[in-house]
Protein backbone atom coordinates (compact mmCIF):
# COMPACT_ATOMS: atom_id res chain seq x y z
CA UNK A 1 0.00 0.00 0.00
CA UNK A 2 1.40 3.37 -1.05
CA UNK A 3 1.17 5.86 1.86
CA UNK A 4 3.01 8.68 0.10
CA UNK A 5 1.24 12.02 0.20
CA UNK A 6 0.23 13.29 -3.23
CA UNK A 7 1.16 16.94 -3.61
CA UNK A 8 -0.41 19.32 -6.04
CA UNK A 9 1.68 21.08 -8.67
CA UNK A 10 1.76 24.25 -6.55
CA UNK A 11 2.90 22.29 -3.49
CA UNK A 12 5.68 20.62 -5.47
CA UNK A 13 6.92 23.98 -6.72
CA UNK A 14 6.86 25.38 -3.19
CA UNK A 15 8.73 22.37 -1.78
CA UNK A 16 11.33 22.56 -4.55
CA UNK A 17 11.83 26.29 -3.92
CA UNK A 18 12.20 25.69 -0.18
CA UNK A 19 14.73 22.91 -0.77
CA UNK A 20 16.78 25.11 -3.08
CA UNK A 21 16.74 28.01 -0.60
CA UNK A 22 17.68 25.73 2.32
CA UNK A 23 20.52 24.22 0.29
CA UNK A 24 21.86 27.70 -0.51
CA UNK A 25 21.63 28.71 3.17
CA UNK A 26 23.46 25.55 4.27
CA UNK A 27 26.22 26.16 1.71
CA UNK A 28 26.57 29.77 2.82
CA UNK A 29 26.99 28.64 6.43
CA UNK A 30 29.03 25.47 5.93
CA UNK A 31 31.26 26.83 3.15
CA UNK A 32 33.21 29.37 5.25
CA UNK A 33 33.48 26.91 8.16
CA UNK A 34 34.91 24.22 5.92
CA UNK A 35 37.26 26.69 4.27
CA UNK A 36 38.65 27.90 7.61
CA UNK A 37 38.99 24.34 8.92
CA UNK A 38 40.91 23.11 5.86
CA UNK A 39 42.98 26.30 5.68
CA UNK A 40 44.18 25.73 9.24
CA UNK A 41 46.04 22.63 7.95
CA UNK A 42 47.47 24.29 4.83
CA UNK A 43 50.48 26.45 4.22
CA UNK A 44 49.31 30.06 3.68
CA UNK A 45 51.53 30.34 0.58
CA UNK A 46 49.78 27.31 -0.91
CA UNK A 47 46.39 28.89 -0.23
CA UNK A 48 47.46 32.06 -2.01
CA UNK A 49 48.88 30.18 -5.02
CA UNK A 50 46.40 27.31 -5.40
CA UNK A 51 43.55 27.85 -2.98
CA UNK A 52 42.47 24.71 -1.13
CA UNK A 53 44.87 21.93 -2.02
CA UNK A 54 44.90 18.19 -1.35
CA UNK A 55 48.63 17.75 -2.00
CA UNK A 56 50.41 16.41 1.07
CA UNK A 57 53.31 18.82 0.55
CA UNK A 58 50.97 21.78 1.08
CA UNK A 59 49.65 20.55 4.43
CA UNK A 60 51.15 21.58 7.76
CA UNK A 61 50.38 21.38 11.48
CA UNK A 62 52.70 24.23 12.38
CA UNK A 63 49.86 26.56 13.36
CA UNK A 64 48.48 24.07 15.88
CA UNK A 65 51.96 23.21 17.16
CA UNK A 66 52.71 26.86 17.86
CA UNK A 67 49.41 27.29 19.70
CA UNK A 68 49.59 24.16 21.82
CA UNK A 69 53.23 24.66 22.78
CA UNK A 70 52.07 27.85 24.46
CA UNK A 71 50.98 26.99 28.03
CA UNK A 72 48.59 29.94 28.08
CA UNK A 73 46.39 28.21 25.48
CA UNK A 74 45.77 25.15 27.65
CA UNK A 75 45.23 27.31 30.74
CA UNK A 76 42.90 29.62 28.82
CA UNK A 77 40.91 26.63 27.53
CA UNK A 78 40.28 25.28 31.02
CA UNK A 79 39.50 28.79 32.30
CA UNK A 80 36.89 29.23 29.57
CA UNK A 81 35.45 25.80 30.33
CA UNK A 82 35.22 26.69 34.02
CA UNK A 83 33.67 30.11 33.41
CA UNK A 84 31.21 28.83 30.80
CA UNK A 85 30.11 25.83 32.88
CA UNK A 86 29.74 27.87 36.07
CA UNK A 87 27.91 30.66 34.27
CA UNK A 88 25.58 28.17 32.59
CA UNK A 89 24.67 26.43 35.86
CA UNK A 90 24.02 29.67 37.76
CA UNK A 91 22.10 31.27 34.89
CA UNK A 92 19.87 28.27 34.21
CA UNK A 93 19.05 27.75 37.90
CA UNK A 94 18.23 31.42 38.51
CA UNK A 95 16.18 31.81 35.33
CA UNK A 96 14.22 28.59 35.88
CA UNK A 97 13.25 29.60 39.43
CA UNK A 98 12.34 33.13 38.32
CA UNK A 99 10.45 31.91 35.26
CA UNK A 100 8.41 29.39 37.25
CA UNK A 101 7.58 31.93 39.95
CA UNK A 102 6.36 34.44 37.36
CA UNK A 103 4.26 31.75 35.65
CA UNK A 104 2.26 30.94 38.80
CA UNK A 105 -1.28 32.30 38.64
CA UNK A 106 -2.25 34.54 41.52
CA UNK A 107 1.29 35.68 42.36
CA UNK A 108 1.03 38.98 44.21
CA UNK A 109 2.90 41.77 42.41
CA UNK A 110 3.62 39.69 39.30
CA UNK A 111 3.12 42.64 36.95
CA UNK A 112 5.40 44.82 39.05
CA UNK A 113 8.14 42.20 38.89
CA UNK A 114 7.75 41.83 35.13
CA UNK A 115 7.97 45.60 34.61
CA UNK A 116 11.09 45.67 36.79
CA UNK A 117 12.73 42.87 34.80
CA UNK A 118 11.75 44.34 31.44
CA UNK A 119 13.12 47.75 32.48
CA UNK A 120 16.57 46.23 32.94
CA UNK A 121 16.48 44.88 29.37
CA UNK A 122 16.50 48.40 27.94
CA UNK A 123 18.28 50.46 30.58
CA UNK A 124 21.53 49.69 32.37
CA UNK A 125 23.91 51.48 34.68
CA UNK A 126 26.77 51.49 32.18
CA UNK A 127 30.29 50.14 32.23
CA UNK A 128 31.88 52.46 34.82
CA UNK A 129 29.19 52.10 37.54
CA UNK A 130 29.18 48.33 36.98
CA UNK A 131 32.94 48.23 37.37
CA UNK A 132 32.71 50.16 40.65
CA UNK A 133 30.05 47.78 41.96
CA UNK A 134 32.14 44.71 41.11
CA UNK A 135 35.21 46.33 42.63
CA UNK A 136 33.44 47.30 45.86
CA UNK A 137 32.03 43.78 46.17
CA UNK A 138 35.58 42.41 46.01
CA UNK A 139 34.99 40.40 42.84
CA UNK A 140 37.81 41.82 40.70
CA UNK A 141 40.24 39.12 39.56
CA UNK A 142 37.86 36.37 40.65
CA UNK A 143 35.66 33.92 38.79
CA UNK A 144 32.57 35.67 40.21
CA UNK A 145 33.28 38.80 38.18
CA UNK A 146 32.60 36.70 35.07
CA UNK A 147 29.76 34.51 36.34
CA UNK A 148 27.50 36.69 38.50
CA UNK A 149 26.96 40.03 36.66
CA UNK A 150 25.16 38.48 33.69
CA UNK A 151 23.57 35.52 35.44
CA UNK A 152 20.08 37.05 35.54
CA UNK A 153 19.09 37.12 31.88
CA UNK A 154 15.63 38.62 31.40
CA UNK A 155 15.16 37.05 27.97
CA UNK A 156 15.88 33.59 29.45
CA UNK A 157 13.38 34.29 32.24
CA UNK A 158 10.70 35.18 29.68
CA UNK A 159 11.42 32.00 27.71
CA UNK A 160 11.20 29.87 30.87
CA UNK A 161 8.02 31.64 32.02
CA UNK A 162 6.37 31.07 28.63
CA UNK A 163 7.31 27.39 28.69
CA UNK A 164 6.03 26.86 32.23
CA UNK A 165 2.72 28.56 31.45
CA UNK A 166 2.18 25.98 28.71
CA UNK A 167 2.31 23.14 31.27
CA UNK A 168 -1.30 22.03 32.00
CA UNK A 169 -2.63 23.46 35.25
CA UNK A 170 -4.39 20.14 35.91
CA UNK A 171 -1.04 18.55 36.79
CA UNK A 172 -0.30 21.23 39.38
CA UNK A 173 -3.81 21.16 40.82
CA UNK A 174 -3.76 17.37 41.17
CA UNK A 175 -0.43 17.59 42.99
CA UNK A 176 -1.74 20.30 45.33
CA UNK A 177 -4.77 18.17 46.14
CA UNK A 178 -2.34 15.40 47.14
CA UNK A 179 -0.62 17.87 49.47
CA UNK A 180 2.43 18.74 47.35
CA UNK A 181 4.10 22.10 48.03
CA UNK A 182 5.21 24.49 45.29
CA UNK A 183 8.81 23.32 45.62
CA UNK A 184 7.78 19.68 45.31
CA UNK A 185 5.64 20.48 42.27
CA UNK A 186 8.55 22.35 40.69
CA UNK A 187 11.18 19.67 41.26
CA UNK A 188 9.09 16.52 40.77
CA UNK A 189 6.59 17.58 38.10
CA UNK A 190 7.70 20.72 36.26
CA UNK A 191 11.43 20.06 35.88
CA UNK A 192 11.09 16.53 34.43
CA UNK A 193 8.82 18.03 31.75
CA UNK A 194 11.16 20.93 31.05
CA UNK A 195 14.20 19.28 29.46
CA UNK A 196 13.80 21.16 26.15
CA UNK A 197 13.84 24.62 27.72
CA UNK A 198 16.62 23.64 30.14
CA UNK A 199 18.87 22.50 27.29
CA UNK A 200 18.05 25.56 25.18
CA UNK A 201 18.90 27.94 28.02
CA UNK A 202 22.06 25.97 28.80
CA UNK A 203 23.17 26.06 25.16
CA UNK A 204 22.53 29.79 24.81
CA UNK A 205 24.29 30.58 28.09
CA UNK A 206 27.30 28.36 27.38
CA UNK A 207 27.84 29.71 23.86
CA UNK A 208 27.44 33.31 25.00
CA UNK A 209 29.98 32.92 27.79
CA UNK A 210 32.39 30.81 25.73
CA UNK A 211 32.63 33.51 23.06
CA UNK A 212 32.85 36.41 25.53
CA UNK A 213 36.10 38.18 26.25
CA UNK A 214 35.23 41.82 27.02
CA UNK A 215 34.23 41.28 30.67
CA UNK A 216 37.41 39.29 31.28
CA UNK A 217 39.47 42.06 29.69
CA UNK A 218 37.88 44.61 32.05
CA UNK A 219 37.68 42.68 35.32
CA UNK A 220 40.61 40.22 35.18
CA UNK A 221 44.08 41.73 35.39
CA UNK A 222 45.73 38.43 36.29
CA UNK A 223 46.79 36.67 33.07
CA UNK A 224 46.48 33.32 34.84
CA UNK A 225 42.71 33.86 34.89
CA UNK A 226 42.25 34.91 31.25
CA UNK A 227 39.79 32.80 29.21
CA UNK A 228 40.66 31.23 25.88
CA UNK A 229 39.18 34.01 23.76
CA UNK A 230 41.30 36.65 25.49
CA UNK A 231 44.41 34.47 25.24
CA UNK A 232 43.86 33.93 21.51
CA UNK A 233 43.29 37.65 21.05
CA UNK A 234 46.61 38.39 22.73
CA UNK A 235 48.43 35.80 20.61
CA UNK A 236 46.97 37.18 17.38
CA UNK A 237 47.95 40.73 18.34
CA UNK A 238 51.48 39.62 19.23
CA UNK A 239 51.88 37.81 15.91
CA UNK A 240 50.35 40.58 13.80
CA UNK A 241 52.93 41.95 11.39
CA UNK A 242 52.88 45.75 11.19
CA UNK A 243 54.23 47.65 8.16
CA UNK A 244 57.88 48.52 8.62
CA UNK A 245 58.22 46.24 11.67
CA UNK A 246 60.76 43.99 9.91
CA UNK A 247 63.18 45.38 7.34
CA UNK A 248 64.17 42.01 5.88
CA UNK A 249 61.60 40.98 3.26
CA UNK A 250 62.09 37.25 3.79
CA UNK A 251 61.78 37.55 7.56
CA UNK A 252 58.67 39.68 7.18
CA UNK A 253 57.06 37.14 4.82
CA UNK A 254 57.84 34.36 7.29
CA UNK A 255 56.20 36.28 10.12
CA UNK A 256 53.14 36.92 7.94
CA UNK A 257 52.97 33.20 7.10
CA UNK A 258 53.09 32.22 10.77
CA UNK A 259 50.51 34.86 11.67
CA UNK A 260 48.12 33.56 9.00
CA UNK A 261 48.46 29.95 10.18
CA UNK A 262 47.86 30.92 13.81
CA UNK A 263 44.78 32.91 12.81
CA UNK A 264 43.08 29.95 11.13
CA UNK A 265 44.12 27.49 13.85
CA UNK A 266 42.86 29.73 16.64
CA UNK A 267 39.43 30.02 14.99
CA UNK A 268 39.14 26.23 14.81
CA UNK A 269 40.27 25.74 18.41
CA UNK A 270 37.78 28.33 19.68
CA UNK A 271 34.87 26.90 17.67
CA UNK A 272 35.48 23.16 18.05
CA UNK A 273 33.88 22.67 21.52
CA UNK A 274 30.66 24.32 20.35
CA UNK A 275 30.54 22.28 17.14
CA UNK A 276 31.01 19.08 19.17
CA UNK A 277 28.40 20.04 21.75
CA UNK A 278 25.56 21.15 19.46
CA UNK A 279 24.60 17.72 17.98
CA UNK A 280 23.94 16.38 21.49
CA UNK A 281 21.62 19.34 22.22
CA UNK A 282 19.90 19.43 18.85
CA UNK A 283 16.92 17.22 19.76
CA UNK A 284 15.99 19.40 22.73
CA UNK A 285 16.99 22.60 20.94
CA UNK A 286 14.42 22.04 18.18
CA UNK A 287 11.66 21.64 20.78
CA UNK A 288 12.79 24.48 23.01
CA UNK A 289 13.08 27.15 20.32
CA UNK A 290 9.38 26.65 19.55
CA UNK A 291 8.43 27.82 23.05
CA UNK A 292 5.27 29.90 22.87
CA UNK A 293 4.58 29.13 19.20
CA UNK A 294 1.70 26.81 20.05
CA UNK A 295 -0.89 27.17 22.76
Amino acid sequence: MNNRIKHSKGDRILLLTNNILLTIIVLVIVGPLLYVFLSSFLEPNAIIRKGLSLHASDWSLEGYKRLFTDDTIVRGFFNSLLYSTGFTIVTVVVCLFAGYTLSVDGLVGKKVFMVFFLFTMFFGGGLIPTYFVIRDLGMLNTIWAIILPGAVNVWFIILARTYFKAVPNELKEAARIDGASDLKIFFQIILPLSKPIIFVLALYAFIGQWNAYFDAMIYLDDRELHPLQLVLRSILIQNEVQPGMVADVEARNELMRISEMIRYSSIVIASLPLLIMYPFFQKYFEKGVMVGSLK
